[in-house]
């Protein structure tokens, strides 16, 4: 008992530290004579047995919650419910509810002795399969992501239609062609007449080719014109020729009416290369990447494993575990589906120690021995008088 409350009471500041608690039994009793029945003419009597002191029944892990401490490094996770995050080396896989990670310098995600957080990587579609089977996280910091072709731009807003004829309202954004290269596209509405706008497209001074030259509406100030024009007619240097649409009607749709003219391209689906940048993880264990270009993308999830039996896990020293025949086969699954508990970035759960009550259990065994010790002198103190009863 001594060794119990030690070990919980020095570990009252350990991370992930799950205490143990130890229950006694009786050992086995003497018997000097055994129990009779009750008959015709007496009654039964009790066995007369001596107890033969006492000895360890069971010494079972308390695998309550601990408190959860913010610490703000990305990479200290902690468990909020059931379940322990697994670790693998060369001697096989073990669990833990230390949640002390980091990034070695290959990208691995690992435990402060070097095992591998085990989770799944994402496909390039940023997809986790979840029903395969677990590997080490590795995240190398030197990815990124590619660029992407601009294919659509959107232009919405207000062309005036108190404008005079003659009158032009500007609008430009910045298009990415297919090596990742900012382009600008200069697009131009130019009052022909009343309700109709001629529209052409410009890009780093060479006029671009669209599917139609010019926008009209009706009395109401509505499109009726074509909503997509198709625009052509560059090539970047060593790039691929820049083939996009102007989408005038979704979203913020082009519009005529009275008042300034406020028309602009308000959005485009390309981007420039992307390096990684941040990242952070979820509650559910994914693992995102922030990047350059202002993209997110999963990279990765965490995984986590519960027991049926966790007091049966065989305790393998720096707060890890390992399944025996009695703890269960490990339940592997993604963090808060099922009984497993949801994760927490940028914290760690503390010891679940109860320091009160071990001071109280320290307090009982140290009465205990007393009163035991009493007994071993009082025994000794009835043999000597047996000794010298002769004298």
């Amino acid at each position: 008992m001594m060794d119990v409350v030690g070990n919980n009471i020095a570990n009252v500041n350990t991370a992930g530290f799950k205490s143990a608690q130890i229950t006694f039994g009786e050992a086995m009793a003497q018997t000097l004579s055994g129990p009779s029945g009750a008959g015709v003419e007496s009654g039964g009597t009790n066995p007369l047995q001596i107890g033969l002191g006492v000895q360890v029944a069971s010494i079972d892990g308390v695998f309550t919650q601990g408190a959860i401490q913010i610490t703000g490094r990305p990479t200290d996770i902690a468990i909020q419910g059931d379940g322990f995050f697994i670790l693998a080396d060369s001697s096989g896989r073990e669990y833990t509810r230390a949640g002390t990670f980091r990034w070695d310098e290959s990208g691995n995600l690992v435990a402060p002795g070097g095992q591998l957080v085990q989770g799944w990587l994402a496909d390039p579609t940023g997809v986790v399969q979840t029903q395969t089977s677990v590997q080490g996280i590795n995240l190398p910091l030197s990815q990124v992501i590619q660029p992407v072709t601009t294919t659509e731009v959107q232009v919405g807003g207000n062309l005036s239609a108190d404008a005079a004829v003659g009158d032009v309202h500007s609008t430009s954004i910045v298009v990415y062609d297919s090596l990742g290269e900012p382009q600008e596209l200069l697009v131009d509405f130019e009052k022909t007449a009343a309700n109709t706008w001629d529209v052409s497209a410009s890009m780093n001074g060479s006029a671009l080719t669209l599917s139609s030259s010019s926008v009209t509406f009706d009395t109401a100030g509505a499109l009726t014109s074509a909503g997509t024009l198709t625009v052509s007619g560059y090539t970047p240097p060593g790039a691929a020729a820049l083939n996009f649409d102007l989408d005038l009607a979704t979203g913020s749709p082009l519009v005529q009416f009275g008042g300034s003219s406020s028309a602009e391209s308000m959005d485009q689906d390309g981007n420039a290369i992307g390096f990684l940048t941040d990242f952070s993880i979820a509650a559910n264990g994914t693992i995102s990447g922030q990047f350059s270009n202002g993209e997110t993308k999963v990279l990765a999830m965490i995984a986590t494993a519960t027991f049926n039996n966790p007091s049966g896990l065989i305790r393998a020293g720096e707060t890890r575990f390992e399944a025996s025949v009695n703890s269960g086969q490990p339940l592997v699954g993604e963090p808060g589906n099922g009984n497993r508990g949801m994760l927490a970035s940028g914290a760690l759960e503390m010891s679940n120690v109860d320091l009160a009550q071990e001071f109280t259990n320290l307090i009982i065994a140290q009465r205990g021995f007393q009163a035991n010790s009493r007994v071993i002198t009082a025994s000794d103190e009835v043999l000597a008088d047996l000794v010298n009863l002769k004298r």
